[in-house]
């Protein structure tokens, strides 16, 4: 949540939190706060207003195996939207999906109600690289791994940044490949592979920034971030200082 939203909950006027930055008597954990809009969570970082510790809101963080068939959405009149996915008790309209996944693509989404870090973790500037599990209905060879290197560009002329493309195998009707890209276009991946003369008949996220897949989270499971995962979390609210 932003510094100020989280003053203002306590009843601090704008002007008082305007001098108390000034006055460096904001603290994140024991360090000045930046800008009255940087992004905390006071149930991962310790925040001093004037030497009195601001409790604020915890954040929810959760990793979900993202399942084929459904959209990644909060509501949707006609589909399954990965909301469903999750109990009653924690569904809430704040809660949302930082990047979205095609309705039949499977992996990794993470979820939270925390605005401001989506934002980030999706901003160009922060270079957040995503990684996929792909299988193509052709063959895959080491020109296209030159190509991805290089940017491929689209029909449209639009050109890709660099992406790492690692073959797993390769046949004539088949091929699996492991695609690391840094941007994430509209049907990016589908389009890449396609630019090559190949169709993507299965994708799946295996990685989003520094977090990883948990390999024992079945498709359509979720669970809470551990701690591990949480540090990450801290670091990211770091860096937007």
């Amino acid at each position: 949540m932003r510094l100020d939203r989280l003053l203002a909950q306590e009843k601090v006027s704008r002007k008082a939190m305007k001098q108390a930055l000034l006055k460096k008597e904001i603290l994140v954990d024991d360090c000045p706060a930046s800008s009255l809009a940087q992004n905390i969570d006071t149930g991962l970082q310790e925040l001093l207003f004037q030497g009195r510790i601001i409790r604020g809101y915890e954040h929810t963080y959760l990793m979900l195996h993202k399942p084929a068939g459904v959209v990644t959405a909060n509501k949707d009149k006609e589909l399954p939207t990965v909301m469903d996915l999750l109990p009653p008790d924690i569904q809430s309209d704040s809660l949302y999906a930082v990047g979205r996944l095609d309705r039949d693509t499977t992996g990794l989404l993470l979820l939270t109600d925390n605005g401001p870090l989506g934002f980030q973790l999706l901003h160009p500037q922060y270079h957040v690289d995503k990684s996929y599990q792909v299988v193509v209905n052709g063959p895959l060879t080491s020109d296209h791994i030159q190509q991805f290197k290089e940017g491929i560009v689209f029909l449209d002329g639009i050109t890709c940044k660099p992406a790492k493309l690692d073959i797993l195998s390769a046949s004539p009707t088949e091929s699996r490949a492991s695609i690391t890209i840094s941007e994430g276009k509209f049907h990016q991946v589908k389009k890449m592979f396609l630019s090559v003369s190949v169709k993507v008949t299965a994708l799946k996220r295996v990685q989003f920034g520094d977090f990883t897949l948990d390999s024992e989270l079945a498709e359509g499971q979720y669970r809470p971030l551990n701690q591990k995962e949480l540090q990450i979390i801290k670091n990211y609210l770091e860096i937007s200082r």
